[in-house]
Order: structure tokens, then C-alpha cells, then sequence
């Protein structure tokens, strides 16, 4: 059985059960992860088993409890979780120390300092750590550092290179994994059930295997928009020579029409390096003598590129280079113009970091 129904991360689960029971979970830690893998779930649900009133073995909230109901709802006074606005490229500084006529005097800082309202505990759930300002950082060190002895605070980030190494040195970090293949096809076979229009056995299948252990970009796959929008790509991946304009402004377009908020946007770009990754990929298998097995539309694709052994090991070395600059944040536009420019012309527009 899953870990109070999460999925693929038992074995940090048990290490916190451990802690608990030797009455040392507290201070500070920094979960890091692929997103979609649950990191965020998992920390409200143990924020919710630290402060419940009737705890079951293993670490488990009883579920019934006045405490458990008010996790529940998100009102419970000895939780406190922060999450970035929509509108915000940062989490602001007022969520953390107030604002400017309240300094230290409300904020996550400032509550944390308060005696628990219920239990004996309290808990604070950063969402979003990847977007902390140098500013909004360093006022958050010293909590970090020196918590309450009765706290806990939880930071979730995707990538620990995305953190601050002030932000770094004062958490115990708590690494997730992506999740199996298995476990994603079980989830999203599980969140089908009752749709409209079933999903069948080959398209969870195909789904899982694309996802990189991530129900985020399961779930982005199985989006109608995303899979017409890599029907287009590989169509005009097929195309030799290829039409950098189009790539470069149907991908644009693509990536924009998730909305101003970075972590989406991000998550559509790599959707679309990905799937031309795995045509690039299969080219250079054909050329070695080691086709794999394909839809007829990525066949098409990875033969116009398997003519070509040097265009198709560039196309790699851009498609993974760009899938790295994805993550430091890095202005998307510019990333997608420059991959689309070494595509159309690899020899003479060359790769560099």
C-alpha cells in the first residue's frame, strides 16, 4: 500500500516515520523533484499527520479528528502554507515578513514564531521554493536556520541547482524521484475511469512511457491541444528540407497558449523537445541498422532525418542542450529560435552553450 495513498515515494515516507519516532522531525527541508511527482502532496500530507490529534502507526492522520478536518479545508491554524501568486514571477516578500506597514508583525516569519493554536506543532508549507527573490530569500534565512523547536518547514522546488545555496545550506535536503512507468499508467488508467471517452490500454501505455515518471506531463499529454499540436510537429519534422519558420512560430504559439505562468509554459516546451527528441533519437538508431518501432507519423519523421547522420546528431545535441535551458529559466522565445535555427541549418548555425 502506497504511503496514505501517494504513490512511488514509500521509502521517504519511512524515513520521516523513523524521525517521528525518534521525535526529531523538525527544522527545515527541501524537497526536490520533477514536477508532477508529488512532492507537494506529500508535504501537506505529512503536515497534516504532524498536527493531528489521534496519529495512526506509520505516521498516518486518523482523518476524523477536529485537526484533520481543518487540514482538510486549509484552515487549520498550525499550518501555514505559501504558494507564488499566478500573477507574481516571485513569492512576494509580504507573504514572508508582511508588508511595508506590518514588517515582522504578520507574514509566514512572524507566525511561525507564535506558540501552536491546537497541538503541539506547527507547520509551514513553502510551495514554489524555485521562486524565491535574493530579497525574499535572505529574509527567510534566519527561520530556516533557527525554527521554533516545536516547527517544521518544508520548501518544494524542482531541481536543487534552482535553489539559493543560503536557501540550500540550511535544509535537509529530500530528494524525490521520477516516478515508474507502472505507477503512472495505474494513475492516469485510475483518473479515467468515468470519462466521457475511455482511455484505451495503447494510449496509456504510449502516454506513461513519455511521461519521464511525471502525472503532470502524463496528464499534459493525454490534452487534446498537446497531442494536435505534436501531430503538427511531427508533420513538419518530416518535411526536408525543414521549414525553420513554421517550427519556430507553431511551437511559439503552442508554448504561449498555456498563459503567462512560467511553470506551464515550460512544461509545453519540453512536451515538444521531447517528442522531436524521440524522432532525432530514432533517426540516429536507423542509420546504425536499429529502427525501433513507431507510429506511422513519427516513422515519417525519423526517416527524413536518418538520411542525414550529422544533421540528426546536431538536432540532438541542440534538442538536449535546449531541454537544459528550459530549466534556467532562460527566456523561452529566444530558446525556441535558436533550436528552430540549428534544425534548419545545423552546419552552418552550430550548437554552443
Amino acid at each position: 500500500m502506497a504511503w496514505q495513498g501517494i504513490e512511488g515515494h514509500d521509502a521517504i515516507a519511512e524515513r520521516f516515520v523513523a524521525a517521528q519516532t525518534r521525535g526529531r522531525i523538525t527544522g527545515s527541508y527541501l524537497f526536490i523533484g520533477p514536477a508532477g511527482v508529488g512532492k507537494g502532496t506529500f508535504a501537506l500530507t505529512l503536515a497534516k499527520s504532524l498536527v493531528c490529534q489521534a496519529p495512526q502507526p506509520g505516521l498516518v492522520a486518523c482523518g476524523t479528528c477536529a485537526s484533520c478536518v481543518q487540514a482538510d479545508a486549509g484552515s487549520h491554524p498550525d499550518i501555514d502554507v505559501v504558494r507564488k501568486p499566478e500573477d507574481k514571477s516571485t513569492i512576494p516578500l509580504d507573504l514572508l515578513i508582511g508588508d511595508d506597514a506590518h514588517r515582522m508583525r504578520e507574514g509566514l516569519c512572524w507566525r511561525m514564531l507564535l506558540r501552536p493554536a491546537v497541538g503541539t506543532r506547527k507547520v509551514a508549507v513553502i510551495m514554489d521554493a524555485d521562486h524565491f527573490s535574493e530579497e525574499s530569500a535572505n529574509c527567510l534565512l534566519k527561520t530556516l536556520e533557527e525554527p521554533p523547536d516545536t516547527a517544521a518547514i518544508i520548501l518544494v522546488g524542482t531541481a536543487l541547482e534552482r535553489q539559493l545555496p543560503t536557501i540550500r545550506s540550511r535544509c535537509q535536503v529530500i530528494r524525490f524521484a521520477p516516478l515508474a512507468v507502472d505507477v503512472v499508467r495505474r494513475v492516469i488508467e485510475k483518473e479515467s475511469h468515468g470519462a466521457a471517452v475511455p482511455l484505451d490500454t495503447a494510449t496509456a501505455d504510449a502516454c506513461a512511457k513519455a511521461s519521464g515518471g511525471s502525472l503532470f506531463r502524463a496528464r499534459l499529454l493525454l490534452d487534446p491541444d498537446v497531442v494536435a499540436f505534436r501531430a503538427r510537429l511531427l508533420e513538419l519534422l518530416s518535411q526536408r528540407p525543414l521549414h525553420g519558420v513554421a517550427l519556430s512560430r507553431d511551437t511559439t504559439a503552442f508554448v504561449e497558449a498555456a498563459g503567462k505562468d512560467a511553470p506551464p509554459r515550460r512544461a509545453r516546451l519540453r512536451v515538444a523537445l521531447d517528442s522531436a527528441l524521440d524522432v532525432f533519437r530514432e533517426a540516429l538508431r536507423r542509420t546504425a541498422g536499429n529502427a525501433g518501432s513507431a507510429t506511422a507519423a513519427s516513422d515519417r519523421a525519423a526517416a527524413a532525418w536518418a538520411v542525414d547522420l550529422d544533421a540528426a546528431t546536431a538536432a540532438v545535441e541542440a534538442t538536449l542542450e535546449t531541454l537544459d535551458a528550459v530549466d534556467r529559466n532562460a527566456n523561452l522565445t529566444v530558446l525556441v529560435d535558436a533550436w528552430t535555427a540549428v534544425l534548419e541549418e545545423p552546419r552552418l548555425t552550430p550548437w554552443k552553450r
